[in-house]
């Protein structure tokens, strides 16, 4: 008897009705007949027939990992031959979002003092130069103090130089004495200027310097503006609230939410993939429609000794300004060498019950295989096989896992 009729006519309708039965002790007995006939049968074939026992039809009937599909079921399908493509090593990973720090400021005042009033809360945008709160400091007070005293003397000193150079003209005092009050008056001079830049130092100008010394009136009010262009990501500047220098909180912080960071924990051997200048495709889960770009900018050089992690720090372009600080991300970083290697879509490959991966292989569009595949690297939408399938094999782009799951539902 031909082989491929035998095939046909007695080793397939017995293991379609394996299959579909649920009686397993009854047909128990019957798989056991299959054995004794596919033996009988190889015995009696020629060498040519063993061969074609040998196909893949063949032997995914011995593990029943074959389908035959009507013609209506098969039309879903879009078989096409796996091809050669070009993959690039990749390394996926994750991270989280954070503020750039050296973008990141925190605002205090230069002097201790009770706040007065605060103009800008949080989430403001805020530019450079701008107020955003005020401060009543007897520091303040005091500066321009010491800068009306200087320009009393100074004045002082002024009139009594222009009435010793009058005198000398007609030589009521002597040069010594004239030379003495020049001496006076450029001291006097000296010390208004260092008062001048003493409240200078608290913000004031100079058109405001200028009020002080003409009205000869305190104005302890000192005004705290925001060094930098940014967003306020903290507040802590209660009206009333009495606030030092340097101490925690900060009344304000200001951050530069266009740039941020994607601080990642990279494993030792993932660390020894990364370097400065690396570009990365960043996504974060909750933006699910949102993609970044990123650039490495600084890979570690110490080993964390409790978690074997290095510090790798990226940096983010974020124009929307979406990001928030904290947010959890995920990364891919691309290799720098490519490589040629038989790819197949990442929807051909089934993910089985074992962990195994699969694809899906025919040659008529009807007659369908499962084949146990090894994978290798990822690219553009392909994936690498690396074991298991052969260049011009056709396989299932679409629907494998249909074809898979009518596997599982006939055993």
């Amino acid at each position: 008897m031909n082989v491929s009729k035998f095939q046909t006519v007695v080793v397939r309708p017995i293991i379609e009705t394996v299959l579909k039965t649920k009686e397993s002790r009854t047909y128990f007995f019957s798989s056991c007949l299959l054995i004794i006939a596919l033996a009988a049968g190889l015995s009696s074939c020629t060498k040519d027939d063993k061969t074609q026992l040998e196909s893949p039809l063949a032997k995914a009937a011995a593990d029943y990992n074959f389908l035959d599909l009507t013609e209506k079921q098969a039309s879903g399908l879009k078989p096409k031959p796996a091809e050669m493509a070009s993959f690039s090593s990749q390394l996926a990973a994750y991270g989280s979002i954070d503020f750039n720090e050296n973008s990141a400021v925190q605002v205090f005042t230069p002097y201790q003092g009770k706040i007065l009033q605060s103009f800008a809360d949080l989430g403001d945008f805020v530019s450079k130069g701008q107020p955003l709160f005020t401060v009543d400091s007897s520091d303040l007070a005091q500066a321009e103090s010491t800068l009306l005293s200087a320009k009393g003397v100074f004045d002082q000193s002024s009139a009594t130089l222009n009435r010793a150079k009058d005198l000398y003209q007609m030589r009521s005092i002597s040069l010594k004495e004239l030379e003495q009050n020049t001496a006076d008056q450029n001291a006097a001079e000296a010390s208004l200027k260092a008062a001048r830049e003493g409240v200078r130092i608290f913000g004031k100008t100079t058109a405001d310097i200028q009020r002080i010394e003409t009205e000869r009136k305190l104005d302890a009010v000192l005004v705290v503006n925001s060094p930098i262009s940014g967003q306020v990501v903290t507040r802590n500047a209660q009206p009333g609230l009495l606030v030092q220098p340097g101490n925690n909180p900060a009344p304000y912080v200001v951050a530069d939410v266009l740039n941020k960071w994607l601080i990642i924990n990279a494993s030792e051997e993932d660390s020894t993939k990364l370097h400065a200048g690396q570009e990365l495709d960043v996504k974060v889960p909750v933006l699910p429609q949102e993609s970044f770009k990123g650039r490495i900018k600084v890979v570690g050089s110490i080993v964390d000794p409790n978690t074997r992690t290095v510090l790798v720090r990226a940096d983010i372009s974020d124009p929307k300004r979406i990001l928030r600080s904290g947010m959890y991300a995920t990364y891919l970083v691309k290799g720098d060498k490519v490589v040629k290697g038989l790819g197949v879509p990442e929807d051909a490959v089934v993910r089985e019950g074992d962990g195994t991966m699969s694809v899906w292989v025919t040659e008529d569009g009807r007659h369908w295989v499962s084949r146990t595949v090894t994978l290798g690297l990822k690219s553009n939408g392909l994936v690498q096989v690396t074991s298991g399938l052969e260049e011009g094999d056709k396989i299932a782009t679409t629907g494998a896992i249909f074809l898979s799951n009518m596997l599982f539902k006939n055993k």
